[in-house]
């Protein structure tokens, strides 16, 4: 796949600045490194994008991460290897990600799993990681943005 144009976020540079900033708020919050990582690692798969598939399971594992969570995160609800404040924040990602698909986008009950687990200020570190994912995923998804080529 070759790009329609640059990534839109390298030719504005405020543009980089801002999402910097959305990065060092939601990474600073208290949730771990790890459920964010999950968090943009789901909604990534469900919106298509590639690029930031690619570099999320990357670094995930460059990160320790291990293969059998890695492998099953579009499956995590079949799966043992999730904690359940993971499993709440993975749903919720699932949910906030794909808005428009039911009349009552975000239900009280996957608001309220979440709430069991993550106080208000890392709730609002995951929603706005999840809104920051949705972001680069529309902008790389929308310019044909490709993952890049690893070998060997």
């Amino acid at each position: 796949m070759q790009a329609r144009m640059t990534n839109p976020a390298t030719l504005l540079p405020e543009a980089v600045k801002g999402i910097n900033a959305l990065y060092k708020a939601a990474h600073s919050a208290g949730v771990p490194t790890s459920t964010l990582e999950l968090v943009h690692l789901r909604s990534s798969q469900i919106n298509g994008c590639g690029a930031c598939v690619d570099s999320g399971a990357r670094a995930m594992r460059k990160a320790g991460e291990t293969d059998d969570r890695l492998f099953s995160v579009a499956t995590w609800r079949e799966t043992p290897y999730f904690t359940d404040a993971e499993r709440a924040a993975l749903e919720l990602a699932e949910y906030a990600t794909r808005l428009a698909d039911r009349p009552d986008p975000v239900p009280d009950h996957v608001w309220e799993a979440a709430a069991k687990h993550f106080g208000e200020s890392e709730l609002a570190a995951i929603v706005l990681w999840i809104a920051t994912t949705n972001l680069f995923n529309r902008m790389n998804v929308t310019t044909r943005q490709p993952a890049p080529q690893h070998w060997g």
